[in-house]
């Protein structure tokens, strides 16, 4: 879908037809859709294949006739495994007019959309370029900070039963975040080059702006990192209690077999077809029952050899005598 939009004293306003400095938003577009910005703005057929593909880097070039950017921007979708993504978004800076593409939506287009931004303008292109980034990494840090807060509350679950659910959920948790991190990175890296590429001039002004952008992704790319690490090693405590757990089962498991075969081997030795002690006595039967009984229980206290370990307590040396020595 192809939105035209107009800066008007309150804001952002939408319109009909393309006009001086207007803002064409192009969004969860179709083949239509890119036939249309192909054919009626000119844009190169390459780069908009570049833009539909979702695993396409951040990068800035100059074409005949425009400036072309592509960011990468997070996206939050329950419908899909992993909810939390990115995916790029073209922004096609022409003479008279902006041009933005993006195969599905985002909060930070929306948010430029729906005027959260005071003094954002359409009609000085490094600024909208400056806001659309500076908004990607302030969308960036919120969404890494709701990845977290859904991953303590999914910990907390575990904690009380370990399930395959929770650990899924960790998992995919695990997946946005490294899409996050590599996302945030090529942002960085695409900042850079602004910073130095001669194809966008910023003012003064402008230059502080994009300090103050890099530095936010920078914080984000920190952030991403250190949940992140956080993430990976209660992946990893997980997994360990899983291996503990399951060595404790298994070794009941045998605790228990072994002390069944005992009372099987007794019987099998007073089944056999030849002269047996006490065969012909009355009371054989239950004296059997009670030997075998009693050798079950005695293999099971032998066995169960953690309840007769002994616990033992380190020697902790002051701290004076290590420092004296």
């Amino acid at each position: 879908m192809i939105t035209i939009r107009m800066q008007e004293e309150n804001g952002l306003i939408e319109t009909d037809t393309v006009r001086t400095g207007c803002w064409i938003d192009a969004r969860h577009v179709d083949k239509a859709d890119l036939e249309r910005l192909e054919q009626e703005f000119g844009i190169a057929g390459e780069l908009l294949t570049d833009i539909m593909d979702v695993d396409e880097q951040a990068r800035i070039e100059k074409e005949e006739g425009y400036t072309a950017l592509i960011v990468r921007l997070p996206v939050y979708d329950p419908s899909y495994e992993v909810s939390f993504f990115t995916m790029p978004a073209g922004v096609i800076l022409f003479a008279d007019k902006i041009v933005t593409i993006c195969q599905g939506s985002s909060d930070a287009l929306a948010d430029l959309t729906k005027n959260r931004l005071r003094g954002f303008t359409i009609r000085n292109k490094s600024s909208f370029v400056l806001n659309l980034l500076g908004r990607a990494a302030f969308t960036f840090l919120k969404a890494l900070k709701e990845l977290n807060k859904r991953a303590n509350l999914t910990e907390l679950e575990l904690q009380r039963s370990i399930r395959n659910n929770e650990l899924i959920q960790l998992l995919s948790l695990q997946k946005s975040l490294v899409y996050f991190t590599t996302s945030i990175k090529t942002n960085e890296l695409l900042l850079e080059k602004l910073q130095k590429s001669p194809l966008i001039r910023f003012k003064e002004d402008e230059r502080e702006l994009l300090e103050d952008v890099v530095t936010e992704n920078k914080q984000a790319i920190e952030m991403a990192n250190i949940y992140s690490s956080i993430l990976t090693g209660t992946m990893d405590a997980f997994a360990s209690v899983i291996s503990n757990n399951l060595n404790i089962v298994m070794k009941r498991l045998t605790i228990v077999s072994i002390v069944l075969m005992i009372p099987t081997l007794v019987y099998s030795f007073f089944g056999m077809n030849v002269r047996l002690p006490f065969a012909a006595s009355s009371v054989a039967v239950w004296g059997i029952g009670i030997l075998s009984l009693l050798a079950s229980i005695l293999g099971a206290i032998l066995l169960n050899t953690d309840r007769k370990r002994k616990k033992i307590t380190p020697k902790i040396i002051p701290y004076s005598l290590i420092h004296n020595r």
